[in-house]
């Protein structure tokens, strides 16, 4: 769990330095909110996991509330993001989100 995680960081650092290194500051910085909102629900998620497994409490029905809740933040994130922010860069907030959100398929593909 916690590594999928650490593979959305890892490579939502990557794309927030090409973002800053490419379209300057506020794309960087654009692209670091797409895949915070991607990257913080996935941790909190991953930490109620293993604290129930610890406790003995794991359950389906745990897993598909806690999905559901992570769904939820991450929209209430971008939300919370799109009006916060007001030099938003669109496509580097995108290309955040999309690589965190594809960094496990990405890591899963190179172990393969």
């Amino acid at each position: 769990m916690f590594r999928a995680v650490f593979h959305q960081i890892v490579a939502t650092l990557i794309v927030a330095g090409i973002a800053w290194f490419w379209a300057g500051p506020h794309a960087g910085v654009s692209a670091g909110l797409g895949g915070a909102a991607i990257v913080v629900p996935n941790l909190l998620f991953a930490l109620s996991l293993w604290a129930a497994a610890r406790a003995g409490r794991a359950s389906v029905a745990r897993f598909l509330v806690g999905e559901f809740i992570k769904v939820a933040a991450t929209l209430a994130l971008l939300v919370i993001v799109a009006g916060a922010y007001r030099d938003l860069h669109w496509l580097a907030l995108l290309a955040g989100l999309l690589v965190a959100l594809k960094a496990n398929l990405l890591a899963i593909l190179i172990k393969a």
